[in-house]
């Protein structure tokens, strides 16, 4: 998940970061999420391994858009996270990333909060015409 806050880090974002399980302490995770819409929170990054409930159970007690990151384990590879988190029911939606997708998830979150905020928007073109830059850089080799 370090990648997802240096990419919100790069990208000039507000995060918190918190470090909650939905399994070890549900209620601790229950007092986060009935406060995080009052906080100001408006976008949810939440990383999971093995049975990876914590963006589900997340997205089905708040309205904010949840972004899950599977976490490899050593079980499966990170099979598992991924499954656990991309295969929600119905009206329970979780915007899933690659297994150690973490950067991605930062990405998202910040395009997900350029809708309301065009400077982040410019933060994202910028980022994303350097990606076409460095590539183009390579090929000059």
């Amino acid at each position: 998940m370090n990648e997802a806050v240096k990419m919100l880090d790069d990208l000039g974002v507000e995060h918190e970061v918190k470090i909650i399980s939905a399994h070890r302490s549900p209620h601790l995770l229950l007092r986060y999420v009935q406060q995080v819409e009052a906080s100001g929170t408006e976008v949810i990054i939440a990383g999971a391994g093995g049975a990876a409930h914590l963006p589900g159970v997340i997205a089905a007690l708040t309205p904010l858009p949840v972004i899950g990151v599977p976490i490899k384990s050593d079980a499966l590879n990170g099979l598992d996270s991924l499954l656990s988190i991309v295969q929600m029911p119905s009206g329970v939606p979780v915007a899933t990333v690659a297994i150690n997708g973490a950067k991605n998830a930062g990405i998202l979150a910040t395009q997900v909060l350029s809708l309301k905020y065009p400077d982040l928007r410019e933060r994202i073109k910028d980022f994303k015409a350097k990606l076409a830059h460095d590539i183009e850089a390579k090929n000059r080799m």
